[in-house]
């Protein structure tokens, strides 16, 4: 996936950081977009703007990557908007959190992963 990554021919090296630093991320761990945004010198929105153009996913596990304290985010799956879009973008979130629950993350009745937030980056 590394190399995929590195010889992508159009992805932004912004791009390219942001995924190399979230394959770090192992299965069962989640960190946030403010974490990772810190770690390569960029903003949450920006992680935010990479996770929905990610042309790698779920190689690239961007399902991975809450909002702060590990609360999950409206917008998964590129989905914003408004009318259908609300629906598609609901139903991507459900889709973040069954992907991460059979990854062995579990969450509280209120939503929030459980857990440390993964900051332990070593690509990017």
């Amino acid at each position: 996936m590394i190399k995929k990554i590195n010889t992508h021919p159009t992805l932004p090296s912004h791009r390219r950081k942001i995924y190399l630093a979230l394959l770090s991320v192992p299965a069962g761990r989640w960190t946030t977009y403010a974490a990772l945004a810190k770690h390569i010198g960029t903003s949450p929105r920006a992680v935010g703007a990479a996770m929905r153009l990610n042309p790698f996913a779920p190689d690239v596990p961007c399902h991975r990557v809450l909002g702060g304290n590990g609360k999950l985010l409206v917008g998964y799956s590129g989905a914003e908007g408004s009318g259908g879009a609300k629906k598609k973008a609901k139903d991507g979130v459900g889709m973040k959190r069954r992907m991460l629950e059979q990854e062995g993350v579990e969450f509280t009745t209120e939503g929030m992963a459980k857990g440390m937030c993964f900051e332990g980056f070593c690509l990017g």
